[in-house]
Formats: structure tokens, C-alpha cells, sequence
């Protein structure tokens, strides 16, 4: 069943790409609809029939290279399922989002159902090429959707972001060569290293070896300084493009650090925990200051991802510095940082799909050109002030679960840096509410672009769809969150057992 789920969207766009131009836009739609809802059910499935214990489910470890020691290795766990269910949510939501698309709507289409393999696939991986594969393939991927479907920037950004991301895999890859020659036999086989350990004792070597995963990682997360390819890939992606970058791709980051550098290297993760603390506080202060200086609505929103991101950095981080009797704060802390990734998912998700809405009826993004658009489209400034107070970290929603689990959990480890964190919230709140203010308050104005709609249409019937559950699933979070904790906490746990040898 893991298989089939991974596959599947590829499968689907390969024959998208089979059928003629002539074949109606409606179909091209229909079928990726439809392929991204029977994704999202398999995922259901899996999850339903996963066992309570914790450890790999749905395992899967087949022959591929083995002289190299590269298998075709999948499961889930904890750690990969909630990722797993994001990703099958936001890929539905934005391909309803899509549905009045009208250029070039097969290759559209046929290119987000491959970027949904390569998302799905990394989160099940369980062998580091197999991992590295879909990390490189969603680059490309998002590299054609922001070129091919972005705004007036957008050869020039996908450039920079194809270049420095890439960039970013190769120092990845290093990392996981480094892994290979130290371990003994040679693999790259994620749950042979786990066990085996195989940079005990070797502090330059461990060290070395993750300075290039923690370069790779951060790349993709990302994190400050390797975070200056976000703001103009977010600016000039499509709405959808943007999502998915955001809600997506920017996990593979924070996921990598969970499912391959703390497991696979204690001994430097230890060593070098204050070094990823410091790292998280400086993406969450710096990451909301430059969001607070921004006039464009959805660069602002790229930079919160900063801010956000930088506090799952800050958890890891601190769980390290913990000691001794605290293991319920360490446990608190990861598993802060996995909800956090979820959470996030699912806001910012919503904040770029409405993003999209308001460029879609004004043409710009320039804040500073609307004004009262409350008075003519309600739903749609009703929906983006939830997003805006969900992603402040209100409580109801899951985005206070996260942030409160991660701050509770680094606070003893790290007090100063956890204070400072707070701040973050802060300025994210002032951040947020002045752009709801500039936007949908005051009295009515509308740009002046070519192109832009007026009167200013409300949330229209398919946008609604695509972006109202996206806000519910928060609330259920945010009001019900042990569903999900129950699946988290017991990969948290070994995290970090693994994490204290």
C-alpha cells in the first residue's frame, strides 16, 4: 500500500502527459482531483491501520544497488505519518485551488502530481539515496513550476532557487557519503546507521560530517544565513506553487534533522547543540523583523516561515542540552518541533493560498494598495484574519500547541534563548495585524493595476473549498490535538533514546 501511495501521482502524471492537447482542460482537472483525493484516502488507510507501539509500519526494503549498499527501503513511523497526511491535504487543497486555471493546465497539473511522489517518497524513505533522490527531484520539480508558472520574476527566482538549493543537496550528499565510509559494513541504509552508530567516539569525523548535513539540511529548511533563495521563490511562484514550498518542501528540512542527523550522529548533535539553538533564536528574531519591515503581503509571509522555522530549529536544538531527569521536557520539545511542522503546513498553506486570491483580483501584492476590502469581500478578510490569528499562535488552534510545546520543553535547557523566542511571538502578532489592518480596514480602495478586478469579488466557491478545510483541520488541532500527539510521542521517544547513547 506504501508503494502504491508513493507512486501513484507519478503514475497519474506520466499519463496526463500521454494524452493529446486537444483533450478538454475539465479532464486534465477531473484527473488531478480525483488522483489527489484517492492519495489522501490511501493515507487515511495507513494511518488507520498503523499499531499503536511506535517503530517502522508498512516496512518495505527491497533490492536496488546492492553493491553500493543502496536498497529500495520505505515505512513510516511516527515522525513521517503526520508529514505524510500534510502532504496529501495541501496537494488536494491546491489542485482544487487550481481548478479555474486556464495556462497550459496539463503540465500544471502533471507537475505537481510528480512533486507529490517526490514529497511523499522523501517522508517514507528509509535509505539515504533514496531520500537524496526525491529531495533533488522536488527541486526540479518546483524549479519548472515557478519558471513556467510564476510572475514576472519568476526565471530569474527559480533560477536562484534551483542553484542554491541544489547547492545545498550536494553538501547533503557529502554528509551521507561520509555516513557510508564510516560505517562498517558500508550502507546507506537509514536503520542499519541508527543502529549501528557508526561515528562513535570519531568527534572531527562526526562533526564533519554534520557541518554538511546540517549545511544541506538548513539550505531547505531554511534557516539564517541560507535562507535568502525563500523570499523571491515565494514572491513569484504561482499561489499553489507557494503552498506547496512553504506547507511541503520546507519540511524536508526539519524532517531531515530529526529522521537522520540526531538519530545517526548523538555524539555531534550533542556536542553542537548550543551552535543549533543559536541558529533557531536568530531565524525566529530575525525572520519576524524582516517580516515586519515588508510592504508586500505574501514576502511577508515567506519571512514568518523563517520565524517559524527557526523555532522547530530552537527545539531540537535545546532537547540536546537536556539532561538527566528532564526527559519529559525533551520528549515535549521534539515533539513540539514535529507538530510545529505540521502545523505550519497547514496555516501558511492557507495564508499563500489566499495570497493568491488577492493577487488574482488586484494584481499586486503591495499591501499599501488596498484599503476596506473587509467592506466588499467579508469571507475572504473573515478567513485570512483566522489564518492571520492562527499562525500568531492564538490559542484554539495548533499553532499554540506547537509553539507552548516548544517553548515548555527548551525553557530549561535554555532559558535566555527560549526568552528571546518569545519575543518572536510578538512581533509575529504586530506583524500579522498590521497587515490585516492595512488590507481590510479603513476605507475602500482598490489598486489601480491593469487587470485588477472591480469591485473586489469575494471567496469564490472552489477557493473556499481548498482553503476552508485547510483552517478547520487547524482548529480540530488546535481543540483536539491527541490524535496526532498519540501518533507522534512514541517516535519522539526513540529520537531521543537514540539520541542519548
Amino acid at each position: 500500500m506504501l508503494t502504491a501511495l508513493v507512486l501513484l501521482p507519478a503514475a497519474a502524471a506520466v499519463l496526463l502527459l500521454c494524452l493529446p492537447r486537444s483533450t478538454p482542460r475539465t479532464a486534465f482537472r477531473v484527473v488531478w482531483v480525483t488522483v489527489s483525493a484517492a492519495v489522501l484516502a490511501l493515507t487515511l488507510a495507513v494511518w488507520a491501520g498503523c499499531r499503536g507501539a511506535g517503530g517502522i509500519q508498512y516496512e518495505i526494503h527491497a533490492r536496488w544497488i546492492p553493491s553500493a549498499g543502496i536498497g529500495y527501503h520505505i515505512g513510516v513511523d511516527g515522525l513521517s505519518l503526520p508529514l505524510l497526511a500534510l502532504t496529501a491535504v495541501l496537494f488536494l487543497a491546491c489542485s482544487v485551488h487550481a481548478l479555474r486555471g486556464t495556462h497550459r493546465v496539463r503540465e500544471f497539473a502533471a507537475l505537481f502530481l510528480f512533486l507529490e511522489t517526490t514529497c511523499l517518497g522523501l517522508f517514507a524513505a528509509l535509505d539515504l539515496i533514496l531520500f537524496f533522490v526525491f529531495f533533488d527531484l522536488s527541486i526540479v520539480a518546483m524549479y519548472f513550476i515557478i519558471a513556467g508558472w510564476g510572475h514576472k520574476g519568476a526565471a530569474r527566482a527559480a533560477l536562484y532557487f534551483f542553484l542554491y538549493t541544489f547547492l545545498g543537496s550536494l553538501a547533503l550528499l557529502l554528509g551521507f557519503i561520509g555516513l557510508y565510509l564510516a560505517a562498517e559494513p558500508h550502507t546507506f541504509d537509514m536503520v542499519a546507521l541508527t543502529a549501528q552508530n557508526p561515528l562513535a567516539g570519531r568527534s572531527a569525523y562526526g562533526g564533519l560530517v554534520l557541518l554538511a548535513l546540517g549545511i544541506g539540511l538548513a539550505v531547505k529548511t531554511p534557516t539564517v544565513p541560507f535562507h535568502t533563495w525563500l523570499p523571491p521563490a515565494h514572491t513569484e511562484a504561482p499561489a499553489e506553487g507557494s503552498a506547496i514550498l512553504a506547507g511541503v518542501l520546507l519540511k524536508m528540512g526539519t524532517y531531515g534533522f530529526l529522521r537522520i542527523a540526531l538519530p545517526m550522529l548523538p555524539d555531534a548533535w550533542r556536542a553542537y547543540a548550543l551552535v543549533f539553538v543559536v541558529v533557531g533564536v536568530v531565524s525566529v528574531l530575525y525572520g519576524a523583523l524582516v517580516a515586519l519591515a515588508q510592504t508586500e503581503f505574501k514576502r511577508m509571509i515567506a519571512y514568518t516561515s523563517v520565524n517559524h522555522m527557526g523555532y522547530i530549529v530552537l527545539a531540537i536544538g535545546a532537547a540536546a542540552a537536556v539532561g538527566g531527569s528532564t526527559g519529559d521536557a525533551r520528549r515535549l520539545a521534539v515533539t513540539g518541533a514535529t507538530y510545529q511542522m505540521v502545523s505550519h503546513g497547514l496555516l501558511t498553506g492557507a495564508l499563500f493560498l489566499l495570497a493568491g486570491v488577492l493577487y488574482e483580483r488586484g494584481r499586486t501584492y503591495d499591501m499599501g494598495a488596498y484599503s476596506g476590502v473587509a467592506a466588499t469581500a467579508p469571507v475572504f478578510a473573515a478567513l485570512t484574519g483566522v489564518a492571520a490569528f492562527a499562525s500568531l499562535g492564538l490559542p484554539g488552534f495548533s499553532g499554540f500547541i506547537a509553539e507552548f510545546q516548544i517553548l515548555a520543553g527548551s525553557l530549561g535547557p535554555r532559558p535566555v534563548a527560549t526568552g528571546l523566542a518569545v519575543l518572536g511571538i510578538l512581533l509575529t502578532a504586530a506583524l500579522l495585524l498590521r497587515a490585516l489592518q492595512r488590507i481590510f480596514l479603513g476605507p475602500l480602495r482598490l489598486p489601480e493595476a491593469p487587470g485588477a478586478a472591480r469591485p473586489f469579488a469575494d471567496i469564490r466557491a472552489h477557493e473556499g473549498v481548498a482553503i476552508v478545510p485547510l483552517l478547520a483541520l487547524a482548529v480540530v488541532l488546535g481543540l483536539a490535538p491527541r490524535f496526532v500527539l498519540d501518533v507522534i510521542e512514541p517516535a519522539s521517544r526513540d529520537v531521543l533514546e537514540l539520541l542519548a547513547r
